[in-house]
């Protein structure tokens, strides 16, 4: 069917700036092809541990398939909290539970960027970054990472201006594999705290750094907020069940907006996450 002219006038000017996402368009071509080898997006090459979803059955079977409170289940949150306190001790970092990792950018965005504010990304980057800062009523400045894919603080200080509000910033990176160093993520949460600016950490890759520990720029600066989730270490990307935290304050309005936008993460899922936190994947 073809669209109509007309229609044209009810669409909003944000949406010009927001392209389709070239994966999309991938995953269109490759239906033609037989039997292609798909490394267009972030899916991992196993399915979801059968102890998650027997949990997820559970959860369905006893009638767990209600709103829950925003934030997410007790059990969920309780686990999850204990365990970013244990590693960051901070006195002001508080955990809820988001429908996915970029529901939680998307709320933060949404939550601390106004119309004319910069956020500053690292090129190349995860291709939701900028349509989401432009959802959120931002521009997006791009720090160059070539030849290396390395983060430089010259260049992110020299790219600091009066309207940066923010810096987003994903170790291991997507798409380059890159995991910064403990002294440029160390630096860069220095540089942040010293200007003034929110960090923003895009951590859903946490699990996949196998040469040396992993580093979050939250152990540098209390004024960091934190984003991971199930999708990348259990096979749960479907599902929809990701975590954020920062400081409460932050995170009270997070919360907030969810409440008018997502509502809450799956129920069952959310259930299922509870037994997935416990189960181990290194292997």
């Amino acid at each position: 069917m073809t669209p109509r002219p007309d229609h044209e006038r009810w669409i909003a000017e944000r949406m010009r700036h927001i392209e389709s996402s070239g994966i999309r368009k991938v995953f269109e071509l490759a239906r033609s092809l037989k039997d292609p080898v798909n490394l267009s997006i972030g899916q991992p090459d196993f399915d979801v541990p059968e102890s998650i979803k027997d949990a997820a059955h559970a959860a369905i079977e006893r009638g767990a398939n209600a709103y829950t409170v925003t934030q997410g289940i007790s059990e969920l949150r309780a686990k999850i909290q204990a365990d970013v306190l244990l590693r960051y001790r901070h006195a002001d970092r508080e955990t809820f539970i988001t429908s996915g990792t970029s529901g939680g950018l998307l709320l933060a965005l949404c939550c601390t960027v106004n119309p004319g504010d910069e956020v500053i990304v690292f090129d190349p980057y995860f291709v939701m970054y900028p349509h989401l800062i432009t959802l959120a009523g931002g521009t997006t400045v791009y720090v160059d990472t070539y030849p290396d894919f390395s983060i430089h603080p010259d260049r992110v200080r020299a790219a600091l201006t009066p309207r940066t509000k923010a810096i987003l910033v994903n170790s291991p990176a997507n798409p380059t594999g890159r995991v910064y160093s403990r002294e440029v993520l160390r630096d860069l949460a220095n540089l942040a705290r010293e200007r003034g600016v929110l960090l923003l950490s895009d951590e859903v890759y946490r699990v996949f750094c196998y040469d040396q520990p992993f580093v979050s720029p939250a152990e540098f600066n209390e004024d960091v907020i934190v984003f991971d989730g199930f999708s990348k270490a259990y096979g749960m990307t479907g599902w929809r069940l990701g975590f954020a935290h920062g400081p409460r304050r932050l995170i009270e309005e997070m919360i907030k907006l969810q409440q008018f936008s997502f509502v809450c993460a799956p129920s069952m899922v959310q259930h299922a996450g509870v037994a997935a936190w416990d189960h181990d994947v290194s292997g």
